[in-house]
C-alpha cells in the first residue's frame, strides 16, 4: 500500500488533507480507467462564445490535460479532496508578505518553467541577463536608499547571527546595461535576501521590518552599489502546506545561498532574477529549480574597508521592449 496516497502514512498524518482507514484503500493501483471521455468533452464545449480569448485558447487544453491525468492515476475523491485542502489552506495562510500558493509551484518547477517560457517569448536577443523565479518573500515598496547605503539593519553584537554577518560582510556594486553596451541612468535596482539565520525578515519577529531589502537608483554611469550581506542557504518553510508536501515526496528542502533582484528601467523589460554564491554546496539541488550557471557568482576578499569583508561586481542587462 506504500503507492497510495490514501493511507494512514500519507497526507493526513501531516495535515495534507482527508483520508480513509486502510481497510478501504486499494492494495495495488489498478489499471487508468477509460470513462469520462464525453465528461471532458462536455466541460470544452461550454465554453461560450464571448469568453476571454485567451482564456478559449488555453483553457481546452488545461482540462484535457487535468482530466486526463485524473483517469491516469485513478484519482479518488479523497485524494481529489486532500489536493483541495492543501491548496486551501496555502490562499489561507498567504498575505502579502508571504505567498504560499506561489511556493507551491515553486517546487513543482512550475514558475521556474513559466519564467522560462516568458523570457524565450520576450527575448529580442541573448544578451541579457537570465531570469529567474521571484519567489514567495517578495515585498513592495522596500526603501529607496542613496547608493552606498547598508541593507543591514540594526546589527549589533546581541544579534544571534552577528558573528556571521559580520564575516559575510559584503559591498555590492555594478551597472545597468542595456543589450547595446550603454549605461542606463535612472534605473531601480530592488534587492531583498534572507538573513543567516536563513529567514526573511517578515519570517523573523526579531529582525527589523524591511531588514536586508533595498531600491536603489542607478547614476549617470548606470551604477548601483550597497553594503549587503553574502547570501545564506535555507530550507524551504516548513510550517505550511508547500514544505509538508515536499516531506511527503522525500525531497531536499534547501536553497542554496541567493540575492534577488527586480532591475526596472523606462523603455525596458523589468528584469526578475537571482544570483547565487558560488561556495554553496546546494547549487545543483536548489528545491525550486532556479539556479542558471549564468547567475553563480564570485565574491572576492575586499581589504581596506571596515564595513565589508567581502566584494562582488555584477552587472545586469536589460532588453529594451518590442
Amino acid at each position: 500500500m506504500e503507492n497510495v496516497l490514501i493511507g494512514k502514512d500519507a497526507i493526513l498524518n501531516l495535515r495534507m488533507g482527508i483520508t480513509f482507514p486502510d481497510d478501504q484503500a486499494p492494495e495495488v493501483q489498478p489499471e487508468p480507467v477509460e470513462n469520462g471521455q464525453s465528461l471532458t468533452d462536455q466541460v470544452i464545449a461550454a465554453t461560450g462564445p464571448k469568453a476571454h480569448p485567451r482564456l478559449a485558447q488555453i483553457m481546452p487544453s488545461l482540462v484535457r490535460h487535468l482530466h486526463e491525468f485524473a483517469r491516469e492515476v485513478n484519482l479518488t475523491v479523497p485524494e481529489w479532496m486532500a489536493a483541495v485542502d492543501m491548496l486551501n489552506e496555502c490562499g489561507q495562510i498567504s498575505n502579502d508578505r508571504r505567498n504560499e500558493t506561489q511556493l507551491l509551484c515553486d517546487i513543482l518547477g512550475l514558475e521556474s518553467l513559466v519564467d522560462e517560457i516568458t523570457s524565450n517569448l520576450l527575448a529580442s536577443s541573448n544578451a541579457g541577463t537570465p531570469s529567474a523565479v521571484l519567489g514567495p518573500f517578495y515585498r513592495h515598496n522596500a526603501p529607496l536608499l542613496p547608493n552606498g547605503s547598508s541593507i543591514v539593519k540594526n546589527l549589533t553584537p546581541k544579534t544571534p547571527w552577528y558573528s556571521q554577518a559580520i564575516a559575510d560582510s559584503a559591498y555590492i556594486t555594478g551597472r545597468v546595461l542595456s543589450t547595446d553596451g550603454k549605461p542606463i541612468h535612472g534605473a531601480i535596482v530592488d534587492i531583498w535576501l534572507a538573513a543567516p539565520n536563513g529567514l526573511y525578515e517578515q519570517q523573523d519577529d526579531s529582525q527589523t521590518d524591511m531588514n536586508l531589502r533595498g531600491r536603489f537608483e542607478t547614476d549617470q554611469d548606470g551604477r548601483f552599489a550597497f553594503y549587503a550581506l553574502r547570501p545564506t542557504s535555507y530550507p524551504i518553510p516548513f510550517d505550511g502546506p508547500a514544505g509538508r508536501f515536499l516531506t511527503l515526496l522525500d525531497r531536499d528542502p534547501n536553497r542554496p545561498g541567493h540575492i534577488h533582484f527586480i532591475v526596472s528601467a523606462p523603455q525596458h523589460r523589468a528584469l526578475t532574477t537571482q544570483i547565487f554564491d558560488d561556495r554553496d554546496k546546494y547549487l545543483t539541488e536548489d528545491a525550486v529549480f532556479a539556479v542558471k550557471d549564468e547567475l553563480v557568482v564570485k565574491f572576492l576578499p575586499r581589504k581596506g574597508d571596515p564595513k565589508a569583508r567581502w566584494y562582488l561586481e555584477y552587472d545586469f542587462v536589460l532588453g529594451r521592449e518590442n
